[in-house]
Protein backbone atom coordinates (compact mmCIF):
# COMPACT_ATOMS: atom_id res chain seq x y z
CA UNK A 1 0.00 0.00 0.00
CA UNK A 2 1.09 3.52 -0.72
CA UNK A 3 0.54 6.65 0.67
CA UNK A 4 1.07 10.54 -0.20
CA UNK A 5 1.04 12.70 3.19
CA UNK A 6 1.25 16.38 2.49
CA UNK A 7 3.09 18.66 5.27
CA UNK A 8 4.86 15.41 6.02
CA UNK A 9 7.68 17.50 8.09
CA UNK A 10 5.24 19.23 10.29
CA UNK A 11 4.33 18.51 14.05
CA UNK A 12 1.26 15.71 13.19
CA UNK A 13 2.62 14.97 9.51
CA UNK A 14 5.81 13.61 10.79
CA UNK A 15 4.26 11.44 13.47
CA UNK A 16 1.79 10.05 10.73
CA UNK A 17 4.70 9.12 8.81
CA UNK A 18 6.24 7.23 11.30
CA UNK A 19 2.97 5.95 11.95
CA UNK A 20 2.06 4.10 8.48
CA UNK A 21 6.26 3.42 7.70
CA UNK A 22 5.89 1.04 11.01
CA UNK A 23 2.23 -0.54 9.46
CA UNK A 24 4.35 -1.55 6.57
CA UNK A 25 3.52 1.38 3.94
CA UNK A 26 5.09 3.03 1.23
CA UNK A 27 5.07 6.75 2.19
CA UNK A 28 5.63 9.70 -0.14
CA UNK A 29 6.11 13.08 2.25
CA UNK A 30 5.61 16.36 0.69
CA UNK A 31 6.29 19.17 2.47
CA UNK A 32 8.08 22.89 1.43
CA UNK A 33 9.12 23.69 5.20
CA UNK A 34 6.91 26.85 5.88
CA UNK A 35 6.12 25.77 9.21
CA UNK A 36 7.39 22.06 9.40
CA UNK A 37 11.08 21.39 9.80
CA UNK A 38 13.46 18.98 7.67
CA UNK A 39 15.03 17.78 11.96
CA UNK A 40 10.96 16.12 12.14
CA UNK A 41 11.88 13.66 9.10
CA UNK A 42 15.68 13.27 9.06
CA UNK A 43 15.41 10.23 11.24
CA UNK A 44 13.19 8.77 7.88
CA UNK A 45 15.50 9.28 5.20
CA UNK A 46 17.51 5.88 5.40
CA UNK A 47 13.93 4.44 5.34
CA UNK A 48 13.50 2.69 1.93
CA UNK A 49 10.18 2.80 2.39
CA UNK A 50 10.18 6.36 2.77
CA UNK A 51 10.30 9.42 -0.58
CA UNK A 52 10.50 13.02 0.24
CA UNK A 53 9.69 15.37 -2.02
CA UNK A 54 10.15 19.22 -1.31
CA UNK A 55 6.85 20.79 -2.35
CA UNK A 56 4.06 23.09 -2.11
CA UNK A 57 0.79 21.51 -2.52
CA UNK A 58 -0.67 24.85 -4.03
CA UNK A 59 1.49 23.67 -7.65
CA UNK A 60 -0.29 21.28 -9.70
CA UNK A 61 0.80 17.77 -8.10
CA UNK A 62 2.08 15.10 -10.28
CA UNK A 63 3.11 11.65 -8.61
CA UNK A 64 4.20 8.58 -10.56
CA UNK A 65 2.70 5.24 -9.72
CA UNK A 66 -0.54 4.52 -8.12
CA UNK A 67 -1.28 6.08 -4.54
CA UNK A 68 -3.84 4.24 -2.53
CA UNK A 69 -4.36 6.96 0.00
CA UNK A 70 -3.97 10.54 0.51
CA UNK A 71 -3.50 12.69 3.54
CA UNK A 72 -3.71 16.45 3.19
CA UNK A 73 -2.16 17.48 6.40
CA UNK A 74 -0.39 20.65 5.00
CA UNK A 75 -1.14 23.68 6.38
CA UNK A 76 0.35 26.05 9.07
CA UNK A 77 -2.66 25.46 12.00
CA UNK A 78 -1.20 27.62 15.22
CA UNK A 79 -2.79 31.49 15.32
CA UNK A 80 0.67 32.64 15.28
CA UNK A 81 1.40 30.88 11.80
CA UNK A 82 -1.87 31.71 10.51
CA UNK A 83 -2.07 35.09 11.32
CA UNK A 84 1.71 35.57 9.56
CA UNK A 85 0.79 33.73 6.59
CA UNK A 86 -2.83 34.53 5.98
CA UNK A 87 -3.07 34.37 2.19
CA UNK A 88 -0.57 30.99 2.42
CA UNK A 89 -2.67 29.44 4.32
CA UNK A 90 -6.06 30.56 2.55
CA UNK A 91 -4.14 28.75 -0.44
CA UNK A 92 -2.85 25.55 0.77
CA UNK A 93 -6.52 24.95 2.35
CA UNK A 94 -7.95 25.90 -0.75
CA UNK A 95 -5.84 25.60 -3.93
CA UNK A 96 -4.21 22.79 -2.02
CA UNK A 97 -7.16 20.93 -1.41
CA UNK A 98 -7.89 21.81 -4.78
CA UNK A 99 -5.01 19.55 -6.36
CA UNK A 100 -4.50 16.77 -3.92
CA UNK A 101 -8.14 15.96 -4.45
CA UNK A 102 -7.44 16.04 -7.98
CA UNK A 103 -4.98 13.91 -7.48
CA UNK A 104 -7.14 11.68 -5.66
CA UNK A 105 -9.72 11.11 -8.51
CA UNK A 106 -6.54 10.64 -11.02
CA UNK A 107 -5.60 8.08 -9.29
CA UNK A 108 -8.68 6.67 -7.55
CA UNK A 109 -7.28 7.05 -3.81
CA UNK A 110 -9.08 7.02 -0.79
CA UNK A 111 -8.57 10.85 0.80
CA UNK A 112 -8.28 11.85 4.24
CA UNK A 113 -8.30 15.71 5.10
CA UNK A 114 -7.19 17.12 7.85
CA UNK A 115 -10.00 19.63 9.32
CA UNK A 116 -9.85 21.10 12.52
CA UNK A 117 -12.16 22.09 15.53
CA UNK A 118 -11.30 25.80 14.44
CA UNK A 119 -14.97 25.62 11.68
CA UNK A 120 -16.76 25.21 15.16
CA UNK A 121 -15.57 28.79 16.03
CA UNK A 122 -16.46 30.32 19.31
CA UNK A 123 -19.06 27.65 19.84
CA UNK A 124 -22.88 28.33 20.79
CA UNK A 125 -23.46 24.51 21.81
CA UNK A 126 -21.08 22.55 24.31
CA UNK A 127 -19.58 20.20 24.01
CA UNK A 128 -19.19 20.10 19.99
CA UNK A 129 -20.41 17.25 17.80
CA UNK A 130 -20.41 16.61 14.22
CA UNK A 131 -23.65 17.83 13.28
CA UNK A 132 -23.21 21.13 14.80
CA UNK A 133 -22.10 23.87 11.77
CA UNK A 134 -20.56 26.42 14.31
CA UNK A 135 -20.13 29.85 14.81
CA UNK A 136 -17.34 31.84 12.82
CA UNK A 137 -16.76 35.52 12.12
CA UNK A 138 -16.20 35.34 8.03
CA UNK A 139 -14.21 38.37 8.28
CA UNK A 140 -12.00 38.34 11.44
CA UNK A 141 -8.21 37.65 12.04
CA UNK A 142 -8.97 33.96 12.14
CA UNK A 143 -11.30 33.54 9.57
CA UNK A 144 -7.93 32.97 7.20
CA UNK A 145 -8.25 29.98 8.79
CA UNK A 146 -11.38 29.02 9.97
CA UNK A 147 -12.98 29.87 6.60
CA UNK A 148 -10.46 27.94 4.81
CA UNK A 149 -10.84 24.64 6.59
CA UNK A 150 -14.68 25.31 6.50
CA UNK A 151 -13.81 25.59 2.34
CA UNK A 152 -11.94 22.18 2.45
CA UNK A 153 -14.42 20.72 4.01
CA UNK A 154 -16.95 21.69 1.78
CA UNK A 155 -15.07 20.69 -1.54
CA UNK A 156 -14.39 17.22 -0.39
CA UNK A 157 -17.82 16.37 0.07
CA UNK A 158 -18.03 17.72 -3.39
CA UNK A 159 -15.84 15.88 -4.82
CA UNK A 160 -17.26 12.54 -3.00
CA UNK A 161 -20.46 13.70 -4.46
CA UNK A 162 -19.92 14.80 -7.61
CA UNK A 163 -17.13 12.60 -8.44
CA UNK A 164 -17.06 9.21 -5.71
CA UNK A 165 -14.21 10.11 -4.19
CA UNK A 166 -13.33 8.21 -0.97
CA UNK A 167 -13.46 10.75 1.51
CA UNK A 168 -12.58 10.80 5.10
CA UNK A 169 -12.62 14.17 7.29
CA UNK A 170 -11.09 14.58 10.76
CA UNK A 171 -11.95 17.53 12.66
CA UNK A 172 -8.78 17.67 15.45
CA UNK A 173 -8.94 19.66 18.12
CA UNK A 174 -6.46 20.63 20.35
CA UNK A 175 -3.18 18.39 19.80
CA UNK A 176 0.30 18.30 21.88
CA UNK A 177 2.92 16.61 21.56
CA UNK A 178 6.81 15.66 20.50
CA UNK A 179 8.23 17.60 17.62
CA UNK A 180 5.89 20.85 18.53
CA UNK A 181 7.98 24.32 18.18
CA UNK A 182 8.99 26.43 20.80
CA UNK A 183 7.77 29.43 19.33
CA UNK A 184 5.03 27.64 17.62
CA UNK A 185 2.92 30.19 19.09
CA UNK A 186 -0.06 27.14 20.70
CA UNK A 187 -0.56 27.35 24.85
CA UNK A 188 1.42 23.89 25.94
CA UNK A 189 4.35 24.74 24.35
CA UNK A 190 4.44 28.13 24.88
CA UNK A 191 3.53 27.43 28.35
CA UNK A 192 6.43 25.23 28.66
CA UNK A 193 8.92 27.15 27.64
CA UNK A 194 8.86 29.85 29.50
CA UNK A 195 8.49 27.38 32.90
CA UNK A 196 12.02 25.89 31.12
CA UNK A 197 12.90 29.60 30.36
CA UNK A 198 12.15 30.82 33.76
CA UNK A 199 10.49 33.63 31.44
CA UNK A 200 6.65 35.17 32.52
CA UNK A 201 4.00 32.56 31.30
CA UNK A 202 1.00 34.71 28.92
CA UNK A 203 -2.28 34.29 29.19
CA UNK A 204 -4.78 36.79 26.85
CA UNK A 205 -7.72 37.12 28.37
CA UNK A 206 -8.58 35.91 32.20
CA UNK A 207 -7.24 32.51 31.52
CA UNK A 208 -10.82 30.79 32.26
CA UNK A 209 -11.39 30.14 28.46
CA UNK A 210 -11.20 25.77 27.97
CA UNK A 211 -9.41 23.80 26.02
CA UNK A 212 -9.07 19.96 25.73
CA UNK A 213 -5.29 18.39 25.04
CA UNK A 214 -4.70 14.86 22.83
CA UNK A 215 -1.65 13.62 22.87
CA UNK A 216 -0.12 13.44 19.46
CA UNK A 217 0.79 9.68 19.69
CA UNK A 218 -2.70 8.98 20.39
CA UNK A 219 -4.51 11.32 17.79
CA UNK A 220 -2.15 9.44 14.70
CA UNK A 221 -4.05 6.29 16.22
CA UNK A 222 -7.07 7.64 15.51
CA UNK A 223 -6.45 9.38 12.47
CA UNK A 224 -4.68 6.15 10.99
CA UNK A 225 -8.00 4.19 11.94
CA UNK A 226 -10.02 7.24 9.76
CA UNK A 227 -7.66 6.34 7.29
CA UNK A 228 -7.73 3.12 6.74
CA UNK A 229 -11.46 1.45 8.25
CA UNK A 230 -13.34 0.29 4.84
CA UNK A 231 -17.26 2.04 4.22
CA UNK A 232 -16.35 5.10 6.16
CA UNK A 233 -16.82 7.03 2.87
CA UNK A 234 -18.18 10.84 3.31
CA UNK A 235 -18.13 10.68 7.04
CA UNK A 236 -17.00 13.21 9.47
CA UNK A 237 -15.54 12.87 12.57
CA UNK A 238 -14.20 14.78 15.60
CA UNK A 239 -11.03 13.70 16.92
CA UNK A 240 -9.39 14.70 20.09
CA UNK A 241 -9.51 14.45 24.23
CA UNK A 242 -12.83 14.93 25.68
CA UNK A 243 -11.56 16.12 28.98
CA UNK A 244 -11.27 19.79 29.44
CA UNK A 245 -9.25 22.37 31.07
CA UNK A 246 -9.29 26.50 31.89
CA UNK A 247 -5.98 27.85 30.16
CA UNK A 248 -5.41 28.88 34.25
CA UNK A 249 -5.72 24.78 35.31
CA UNK A 250 -3.06 24.04 32.68
CA UNK A 251 -1.10 26.83 33.61
CA UNK A 252 -0.64 25.55 37.27
CA UNK A 253 -0.29 21.92 36.39
CA UNK A 254 3.12 22.91 33.52
CA UNK A 255 4.55 25.05 36.44
CA UNK A 256 4.12 22.43 39.45
CA UNK A 257 5.54 19.37 36.36
CA UNK A 258 8.56 21.45 35.60
CA UNK A 259 9.09 22.96 39.37
CA UNK A 260 8.70 26.34 37.83
CA UNK A 261 8.57 29.71 39.03
CA UNK A 262 7.47 31.30 36.68
CA UNK A 263 4.82 34.19 36.58
CA UNK A 264 1.52 34.64 34.76
CA UNK A 265 0.87 37.80 32.51
CA UNK A 266 -2.36 38.43 31.79
CA UNK A 267 -2.97 39.93 28.87
CA UNK A 268 -5.88 41.21 26.57
CA UNK A 269 -8.26 38.68 25.22
CA UNK A 270 -7.50 37.66 21.11
CA UNK A 271 -10.21 38.99 18.78
CA UNK A 272 -12.78 35.56 18.00
CA UNK A 273 -11.12 33.71 20.33
CA UNK A 274 -13.28 30.89 21.54
CA UNK A 275 -14.41 30.26 25.13
CA UNK A 276 -15.07 26.73 25.69
CA UNK A 277 -13.94 24.01 23.34
CA UNK A 278 -14.50 20.33 23.98
CA UNK A 279 -15.15 17.39 21.68
CA UNK A 280 -18.39 15.01 21.41
CA UNK A 281 -16.05 12.17 20.27
CA UNK A 282 -19.18 9.81 20.54
CA UNK A 283 -19.06 8.81 16.75
CA UNK A 284 -15.68 8.10 16.63
CA UNK A 285 -15.83 5.81 19.81
CA UNK A 286 -19.10 3.92 18.53
CA UNK A 287 -17.72 3.70 14.71
CA UNK A 288 -14.24 3.26 15.03
CA UNK A 289 -13.73 1.77 18.53
CA UNK A 290 -10.64 4.65 19.08
CA UNK A 291 -10.74 6.88 22.28
CA UNK A 292 -7.01 9.01 23.78
CA UNK A 293 -5.72 6.94 25.70
CA UNK A 294 -2.93 8.73 27.39
CA UNK A 295 -3.80 11.07 30.61
CA UNK A 296 -2.76 14.24 29.97
CA UNK A 297 -0.57 14.90 33.27
CA UNK A 298 1.69 11.94 31.47
CA UNK A 299 1.68 13.27 27.62
CA UNK A 300 2.57 16.34 29.28
CA UNK A 301 5.36 15.32 31.24
CA UNK A 302 6.71 13.28 27.97
CA UNK A 303 6.56 16.50 26.37
CA UNK A 304 7.78 18.66 28.74
CA UNK A 305 11.29 16.03 28.80
CA UNK A 306 11.12 16.39 25.11
CA UNK A 307 11.25 20.12 25.04
CA UNK A 308 14.43 19.78 27.87
CA UNK A 309 16.75 18.63 24.75
CA UNK A 310 15.46 20.85 22.56
CA UNK A 311 15.54 24.17 24.74
CA UNK A 312 19.03 25.50 24.94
Amino acid sequence: MRVLITGAAGFIGSHLCEKFLEQGFEVIGLDNFLTGSPDNIAHLFGNPKFNFIKYNVTNFIYIQGKIDIILHFASPASPKDYLKHPIHTMKVDSIGTLNTLGLAKEKKSRYVLASTSEVYGDPEIHPQNESYWGNVNPIGPRSVYDEAKRFAEALSMAYFREHKIDVRIARIFNTYGERMRQEDGRVIPSFITACLKKEKIKIYGDGNQTRSFCYVKDLVEGIFKIATEPKISGEVFNIGNPEEYTINDLAKIIKELTQSNSEIEYLPKLEDDPQRRRPDITKIKTKLNWEPKTPVIEGLKKTIDWFKTVIK
